[in-house]
């Protein structure tokens, strides 16, 4: 073992673990003893490179569990294992609350002892080694799957892989396969983007593509309504696909997932464009020309997105035809998150509840804002780290824990997702041309085509024209449009910030969930 993993060893009879200890030092580990729990807790203060300690649960003085105590207190990361001869309920679950690693029963059995060091301290190095060699084999059916000119379907398929592979990686301690996943992921997103540039258009047209933004409801949510239980639906803004994956384990203590599927965001993949088109039912344009009075273009003045509600009750007339009591909920802040928390439980006396929660798309707008969540959401693995803990510690978790308890159909989805962008582009046009780094929409516009899927004439893919001569712009893969002026300033303050609007696998691939409390 070229770095000696170190133990720390405290036991009142220590004399008489001498064969274990022995063992041990043969396989390569490195140990230190001490009789008591004093001696333990000073020598973890002179030795912080210690890696674990065994600990007697019934040594004279300070025992075992007040010694875990003021050991966890000082460094709550060393792994303990407890020895004890004590088999009592009682104490095995004080010790494992206290966050106990394992636990062994006198006589300990040298094989006993390696088997538990193996599976604390080599695990994370067993599983990386693992992790690696499982992903070589599997590298070259992705590469084939992207290069043999997959199928929308196909493409959904390559998509879970990869973020299935990520998440599997995020775990492993192994940069090497973590950049030629990340080269992977890369030539991913740049032969979707052709594929959505060759396809888009038809899609709108004939309507022969994937499932998109506009029939999202009446495909997925509106058929719940006939099994006559309160249905609640919960739209996390700017919600990707691997942060669905991260959640999911969260919300399978209460819920069963019954249907995990997927949806294709509509064009341009950003708020205003994809979520009223799911809450209307219809795509942009149409949403113009039956209610020009709430759609504004994005050169307009006023929040986009604040006719919701009647977009969704319009559809609901249009599709559904029956009296659906309905509630909209809008979670955009703390204070209005603790008032949704409050009424989690009067959403039962409604047929539909919908839930739109803001929280993932301030967290990843804010991020290019603040230094400090630069700093906590650096990369995809630490996104995906920072929605787990938000999404444990959220409202909206505890609201979904209450509502847990009773007979709901709940559906979990989003709007369109994000990608981590890091390659910009040169985009000139007037002062009316829109300021969002994924798309443009302007006249005039002037740019590099090899970057971009270009719609000249708007109507074509569903969208609204703010100019007689308006042009719609998309970035593809992992662009991002800059102005000519302060180039190098700007591309340093948004290079590796999360962004929507574009054509990406995380920003177009989104999932639609239902679940039943267990």
């Amino acid at each position: 073992m070229s770095d000696k993993i170190k133990i720390l060893w405290a036991d009142d009879e220590i004399d008489l673990l001498k064969p274990q200890l022995f063992f041990l030092e043969k396989k390569g580990y490195e140990v230190s003893t001490v009789s008591n729990g004093h001696d333990a807790i000073d020598q973890l203060d002179e030795d912080p490179s210690i890696d674990i300690v065994f600990l007697d649960e019934s040594m004279p003085g300070l025992t075992g569990l007040e010694t875990l105590s003021r050991i966890k207190e000082k460094n709550p990361n060393i792994p303990v294992v407890m020895i004890t001869k004590n088999e009592a309920e009682n104490i095995m679950e004080e010790a494992i609350g206290a966050q106990i690693d394992d636990y062994l029963i006198k006589p300990v059995n040298p094989n006993q002892i390696l088997l538990s060091l193996k599976k604390i301290v080599d695990n994370k190095r067993l599983v990386s080694e693992k992790t690696a060699t499982d992903y070589q084999q599997e590298f070259r059916n992705i590469m084939m799957e992207i290069h043999n000119v997959p199928d929308y379907e196909g493409w959904v398929n390559i998509c879970r892989k990869i973020i299935s592979w990520e998440i599997r990686m995020d775990d492993s301690n192994n940069p090497q396969m973590k950049e030629i996943l990340s080269m992977q992921k890369s030539e991913a997103n740049k032969e979707f983007s052709k594929f959505i540039n060759k396809h888009y258009l038809d899609w709108i047209k004939n309507n022969k593509g994937p499932r998109m933004s506009p029939a999202l409801m009446k495909d997925k949510v509106f058929p719940l309504f006939q099994q006559n239980k309160p249905v609640v639906m919960v739209l996390m803004d700017n919600l990707r696909y691997d942060q669905w994956e991260v959640i999911e384990p969260i919300l399978s203590e209460l819920y069963r997932v019954e249907e995990e599927d997927y949806f294709y965001s509509i064009l341009p993949t950003a708020t205003q464009y994809s979520r009223n088109a799911i809450f209307a039912g219809l795509m942009p344009l149409d949403i113009q020309k039956r209610f020009p009075d709430w759609w504004l273009n994005d050169n307009e003045e006023g929040g986009k997105n604040l006719k919701e509600e009647e977009l969704l009750r319009e559809q609901l007339k249009r599709i559904v035809r029956k009296e659906i009591k309905t509630e909209y909920v809008k979670v955009t802040n703390v204070s209005s998150a603790r008032q949704m928390l409050d009424n989690a439980l009067n959403y039962l006396n409604n047929d539909f509840t919908v839930i739109v929660y803001n929280f993932i798309d301030m967290l990843s707008h804010s991020r290019t804002e603040m230094e400090v969540l630069k700093e906590l959401a650096g990369d995809e693995k630490a996104y995906r780290s920072l929605t787990r803990s938000w999404f444990l510690n959220s409202q909206l978790w505890a609201a979904l824990q209450k509502l847990a308890e009773k007979d709901i159909q709940l559906v979990i989805t989003t709007d369109h997702g994000t990608i981590r962008v890091s390659n910009a582009s040169k985009v000139i046009g007037d002062r009316e041309t829109t300021t969002n780094l994924r798309y443009k929409v302007g006249r005039n516009l002037q740019y590099d085509k090899k970057d971009v899927l270009e719609i000249r004439n708007p109507a074509d893919a569903g969208l609204p024209s703010p100019n007689v001569s308006s042009t719609y712009i998309f970035a593809k893969e992992d662009i991002f449009f800059l102005y000519p002026n302060n180039f190098s300033y700007y591309n340093n303050f948004f290079k590796d910030t999360f962004q929507h609007g574009g054509i990406s696998l995380e920003e177009m691939i989104c999932p639609i969930v239902r679940l039943i409390p267990k």
